[in-house]
């Protein structure tokens, strides 16, 4: 029989028969005299009694609210607030709203803290029209009806509406300011959040905390301002703002995707006190991503001699250190370790490490072997790194039929058409690209342009692939026709064979390469810093093998480090030559 929508204990029948029992009259001459005032009444004991019983006892507040019901007793205001901050954490709507019925029938329902619990209840449930209904015909409302519908808003997916409540509010405290700025955070509004939170500096209602530097943080970590965070990291530590394990993962992820991997040790290794799980798997990853992959495995030793047990994020780094570092017997005992040694069912991540972990090696055998031995159905990024080692070894059958099964597990992804687009490219099947471009223009996907992002004085400039829209084109364009000069005197030669259109023209090939994304940056970065200054530049997409080649001949050119963090990985340049080691 399937649970019921209602718990049995805020059932309609218990909350409409819960009125007090009727008492026998007695002649007026022996009916007891009232008690003396601040006298507590034996019903008033036993709701006091409920009431504390609930505090003790959160997970059981429904139905000790429901038995302080069956008592007879009249449930106090705090009761009701504690009954519907268990209706909020279940996500029980009717359970709320029966709440709300009994407490207007009792009068309760204008008290400021069942008021507060309604409007808190209803916005986690998603059903913000109540909720503002009671913040809205109620009598005035305090800071905490504001942020519980904040928060409501902040749960939902109007942006707009979230914007205008918090520009209405006569007050804001750290939480106001921290809901918004953890929803800019959470939905990909990076440089909002950080903007956010610049407002709430200059606005001196109230001083972040580390929930506030955890969300910001994590957005410069996206953006990969390493000057924004090295400020942040010098504001907890000119605020003392206690760091505990989650801002100092935060920071050493921040860290870590700015390409600044000393930065992140120097963290992971001053919090001794604090570390946990998280601590460790941030570091971890930081070290994978970086392209420090023998360090991440011996990380792991060292975390596994402290004595902290590894979960399934952890190993989710380890099997990509050994994926992207080509250690391929490393990894294969890895896998048998999670399995064996710690008794952790490996999920579809897990096997999409080991995937790319024989792609990578040129072991389709063996990634075939994988993909028919798990048991879930293989997703995109299975397919994905199928393909990408089909491209670099030139296995064109197996990449058009992985292509087809990745297009099929994401048909909305712009990359499953284009790698298959480029696998038909590189075997010269002319046919094969424009049938699958038309797939695409039918179903509506667009591809999504190529765009890189560098940071000079705190700002961030993006530049599009192939746009020549930004206020300084003249100086990059010329910096870029000097880029394109040097390559040519040291015999750099570019790879026409990453622009995979149907053009014989080799010339149109030359200059769209030339105007990616990636370049434009490193252009602007070069006339932008002093000599040997380091160029940190995040690219949304990929980095193509010819932005790879030329740029890495160019730190060698320029005496520059260069770091480019792309959707996949960091690759650093330096003195021509990149520690991603595994390019393709």
């Amino acid at each position: 029989m399937p649970p019921p929508t209602v718990p049995f204990f805020l059932t309609s029948t218990t909350l409409a028969t819960a009125a007090k029992p009727q008492r026998q009259q007695l002649p007026a001459q022996s009916q007891p005299q009232p008690p003396s005032c601040g006298a507590q009444t034996p019903a008033d004991a036993l709701a006091a009694s409920y009431t504390a019983r609930m505090r003790l006892n959160p997970h059981l507040a429904l139905r000790l609210f429901d038995h302080l019901l069956r008592s007879g007793a009249d449930p106090d205001p705090i009761a009701y607030a504690l009954a519907l901050a268990r209706c909020a954490r279940e996500r029980a709507h009717p359970a709320a709203a029966q709440l709300h019925g009994h407490a207007a029938k009792r009068g309760a329902a204008s008290h400021r803290r069942v008021r507060n619990g309604l409007i808190h209840a209803y916005s986690v449930c998603g059903m913000l029209h109540d909720a503002r209904k009671v913040f809205d015909y109620g009598p005035e409302v305090d800071m905490i009806a504001w942020n519980c519908l904040l928060r409501g808003y902040a749960q939902g997916r109007d942006a707009g509406a979230l914007r205008e409540f918090f520009a209405r509010m006569p007050a804001r405290d750290s939480v106001s300011w921290n809901t918004v700025i953890a929803w800019c955070a959470a939905n990909g509004e990076h440089e909002e959040a950080v903007a956010v939170f610049r407002e709430m500096l200059a606005s001196n209602e109230c001083q972040p905390d580390r929930v506030t530097l955890v969300s910001v943080i994590s957005a410069i970590a996206y953006l990969g301002a390493l000057a924004q965070g090295l400020w942040a990291h010098a504001y907890v530590c000119r605020k003392e703002i206690e760091v505990d394990e989650k801002l100092s993962s935060a920071l050493i992820n921040m860290y870590s995707k700015c390409g600044f991997i000393e930065g992140a040790v120097y963290v992971f290794e001053n919090s001794c006190a604090l570390r946990n799980v998280d601590t460790w798997n941030a570091m971890l990853a930081g070290f994978t991503a970086s392209g420090c992959r023998e360090r991440a495995l011996e990380l792991f030793t060292r975390m596994e001699s402290s004595g902290f047990v590894p979960n399934k994020i952890t190993f989710n780094s380890l099997l990509n250190a050994c994926s992207h570092g080509g250690f391929v017997e490393e990894g294969i005992s890895y896998f048998e370790r999670m399995t064996n040694s710690y008794s952790i069912d490996p999920d579809i991540a897990h096997y999409g490490c080991m995937v790319d972990l024989f792609c990578r090696a040129g072991l389709f055998e063996k990634a075939e072997e994988m993909i028919q031995m798990m048991p879930m159905e293989p997703d995109a990024a299975v397919w994905k790194a199928v393909v990408g080692a089909c491209r670099t070894y030139n296995n064109f059958e197996l990449g058009k039929k992985a292509g087809h099964r990745l297009i099929e597990a994401a048909p909305d992804d712009h990359a499953g058409y284009v790698l298959l687009s480029n696998i038909y490219a590189l075997d010269g099947n002319w046919k094969g690209v424009h049938k699958v471009r038309k797939l695409m223009l039918d179903c509506g996907v667009q591809k999504v342009p190529g765009s890189s992002s560098i940071e000079l004085d705190g700002v961030i400039h993006e530049f599009i692939s192939g746009d020549k829209s930004h206020s300084r084109k003249r100086d990059v364009y010329e910096m870029l026709s000097e880029i394109c000069q040097q390559l040519k005197i040291a015999g750099y030669a570019p790879d026409t064979s990453q622009v995979l259109l149907d053009i014989d023209d080799e010339d149109v090939k030359e200059s769209s390469l030339a105007l990616h994304s990636e370049k434009l940056a490193l252009a602007f970065g070069l006339i932008s810093t002093a000599p040997g200054t380091p160029i940190r530049i995040v690219k949304n997409l990929r980095v193509c093998g010819d932005c790879h080649n030329a740029i890495k001949l160019l730190s060698k050119i320029y005496g520059r480090c260069i770091i480019v963090r792309d959707a996949n990985r960091f690759h650093r340049f330096r003195e021509g030559s990149c520690s991603c080691g595994d390019y393709w």
